[in-house]
C-alpha cells in the first residue's frame, strides 16, 4: 500500500554535492517525489523535529550541525516506501551500513551520513507536518504507476 514519507538531504548532502545522486537513487528504486524544498532549518525547527533527542548529550553537536547549512526535504510516496527507504538509506553509523546503501557508498563519517529518513508512519506523519504544508504535498499519477504500485 502507498504511504508518505520525509527525506532529508542533511547539509553534508548539499555541501558536497550529493543531492542529485541521491534523488536519482530515490527516483531509479521507483518512488515519486510528492513534495520538495531546499530551506535553512533553524534551532527552533532542530528542536521540534528532533524533540526525543533534546538534552541529550549530542544534541547541541546534532544542532550545530543541522543548522550549518540549507537542506532539502521531500516528501516522498510509494508501497512501503518507509521500510524500503530505511534499507536505501543504511544504518545511521556509515560503516555499519550494507554495501549498496546510500550511506555506506556516499558517506565517510559519521555523524555526517547524508539523509534522514523516517522510521515508522507515526514519526513520517508527525514530521512530514512540521516540514510541509498540506498544499505542497502534491498528489498525482505517474505513466509507470502500474509497474510500480499495487
Amino acid at each position: 500500500m502507498a504511504e508518505k514519507t520525509l527525506i532529508i538531504f542533511k547539509p553534508d548532502s548539499v555541501q558536497r554535492r550529493l543531492c542529485g545522486r541521491i534523488l536519482t537513487r530515490i527516483e531509479s528504486k521507483g518512488f515519486k517525489i510528492v513534495g520538495m524544498k531546499m530551506l535553512q532549518i533553524t534551532k527552533e525547527l532542530v528542536s521540534k523535529h528532533y524533540a526525543e533527542h533534546v538534552g541529550k548529550e549530542f544534541f547541541p553537536r546534532l544542532e550545530k550541525f543541522t543548522i550549518s547549512s540549507p537542506v532539502i526535504v521531500l516528501a516522498v510516496e510509494g508501497n512501503d516506501v518507509i521500510k524500503e527507504m530505511r534499507k536505501l538509506v543504511g544504518s545511521t553509523d556509515p560503516h555499519e551500513a550494507e554495501p549498496g546503501t546510500i550511506r555506506a557508498d556516499m558517506s565517510v563519517i559519521s555523524p555526517y551520513n547524508l539523509i534522514h529518513a523516517s522510521d515508522s508512519p507515526e514519526s513520517a506523519e508527525r514530521e512530514l507536518e512540521i516540514f510541509f504544508k498540506s498544499e505542497e504535498i502534491f498528489d498525482y499519477q505517474m505513466p509507470d504507476d502500474a509497474w510500480l504500485c499495487r
